[in-house]
C-alpha cells in the first residue's frame, strides 16, 4: 500500500469517526450554554408546573439555565413541531405528556410522527384519573351510574376540558367498557369545567386527583372511582374502576423528551439528573405519589403502548379534534 494510499484511508476513517468523536466531546461538556425547554401548554399548566420544578433543578446541577418557553395550542402539536425542527445538540427539550399520545392518532395530518421523531428521555410523573360526581346525582357509585345512565339515556352530562385531554379519552374507555352514552359538555380548559361541576350544571368528570381531592375531601364532589389499577394510596377508600370494569385503567403522564438523534450521552445524563431530581425530598413532597422514575428506554415503552392504546379508542369512538 503506497503512502498516499495510507493517508487517503487515515483520511476518510477520520472523516468517518469525526461525527462520532464530536459528539461525545459535545455530551462531555454538556450543557455550556442555556437549554430551551418547549412546553405545550399554558404558563400555570400542569406541563408547565412540571417544566418549571424540574427546569430549576437541572439549571442548579448542571450550572446552566433551563429557560421555559410555552407555546400551547393544537394539542401540543405547535411545540412538539418546534422541537422536531431544533438541532439535535440537546439545547431544546420538550415537556411531554399523555396529550402527544392522543395528539398522534386525533391529528390526522400532522407533519411529524411523534414516536419517531422525539426521542425519550425521562418520566416525571403519573397522575391518575379519578371519576368524580356532581352530589345531587343520584347514583353514588359506578354500579348505579351505569344503571341510571341506561335508564336516562341521554340525560347524564359530563365534562371535559376537551377532546384531546386525558380525562376525555378515559371518558370514551368508561362510555365503551360500560356500554352507556352520556352527553358530552366541552369546556376550554379544566377550571371552569370543575366549577360547574361543583355547582351543578354538568353531572360528571373525570378529572385528575391532584386538582379534585381537596373537593372530595370538602364533601363538594362525590369520588366514584379512581383510574389506575389499584387503589390510590392517597384516597383508598375509594375504588379503583378496575373493580367494576376489570382490565380498566388509565392515567395523565409527564416527562421529557428530545429531538431524535440527540447524543446518546446527553440522553443518559439528563436521564440520570431528572431522576436524581425525583428523588429529592422537595420535589418528592410535591409531587407525592404521583413520582415515575424510569430508564429513557423504558419511558419509550410507555409512550408507544399508551399511544396504541388511544388510537384504538379514538378510532372506536370516532374522536375528532374540536
Amino acid at each position: 500500500m503506497t503512502l498516499e494510499r495510507r493517508q487517503f484511508l487515515s483520511l476518510v476513517a477520520g472523516m468517518a469517526l469525526s461525527p462520532i468523536v464530536a459528539q461525545r466531546a459535545m455530551a462531555q461538556a454538556y450543557p455550556t450554554r442555556p437549554v430551551r425547554w418547549i412546553v405545550g401548554g399554558t404558563a400555570g399548566s400542569p406541563t408547565d408546573t412540571y417544566a418549571r420544578l424540574l427546569g430549576q433543578w437541572l439549571s442548579e446541577r448542571l450550572g446552566q439555565p433551563f429557560v421555559i418557553e410555552n407555546r400551547p395550542g393544537s394539542g401540543g402539536n405547535i411545540g412538539t413541531a418546534a422541537v422536531v425542527r431544533a438541532p439535535v445538540d440537546g439545547y431544546t427539550l420538550l415537556l411531554v405528556s399523555a396529550t402527544n399520545a392522543i395528539s398522534a392518532t386525533l391529528y390526522e395530518k400532522l407533519n411529524f410522527d411523534f414516536i419517531r421523531d422525539i426521542a425519550p428521555v425521562a418520566a416525571i410523573a403519573r397522575v391518575p384519573l379519578v371519576l368524580v360526581a356532581n352530589p345531587k346525582l343520584p347514583a353514588k357509585t359506578v354500579p348505579e351510574l351505569i344503571a341510571y345512565a341506561k335508564a336516562n339515556p341521554g340525560k347524564v352530562s359530563m365534562a371535559s376540558a376537551g377532546k384531546g385531554t386525558s380525562p376525555y379519552v378515559c371518558a370514551q374507555l368508561f362510555k365503551m367498557m360500560a356500554g352507556i352514552d352520556m352527553v358530552h359538555v366541552p369546556y376550554s380548559s379544566q377550571p371552569p369545567a370543575l366549577t360547574d361541576l361543583i355547582g351543578g350544571q354538568v353531572q360528571v368528570m373525570f378529572d385528575g386527583i391532584s386538582s379534585s381531592i381537596e373537593h372530595v375531601k370538602a364533601g363538594s364532589l362525590r369520588p366514584l372511582a379512581t383510574t389506575v389499577a389499584m387503589r390510590w394510596r392517597e384516597l383508598p377508600d375509594v375504588p379503583a374502576m378496575s373493580e367494576f370494569l376489570p382490565g380498566f385503567e388509565a392515567s395523565a403522564w409527564f416527562g421529557v423528551g428530545a429531538p431524535r438523534n440527540t447524543p446518546v450521552k446527553i440522553i443518559e445524563l439528563l436521564n440520570r439528573e431528572i431522576n436524581a431530581g425525583l428523588a429529592d425530598s422537595k420535589i418528592k413532597e410535591r409531587l407525592g405519589d404521583t413520582v415515575l422514575t424510569m430508564s429513557s428506554a423504558d419511558f419509550g415503552r410507555l409512550i408507544v403502548n399508551d399511544t396504541e392504546k388511544w388510537a384504538k379508542v379514538i378510532r372506536a369512538a370516532g374522536i375528532k379534534p374540536d
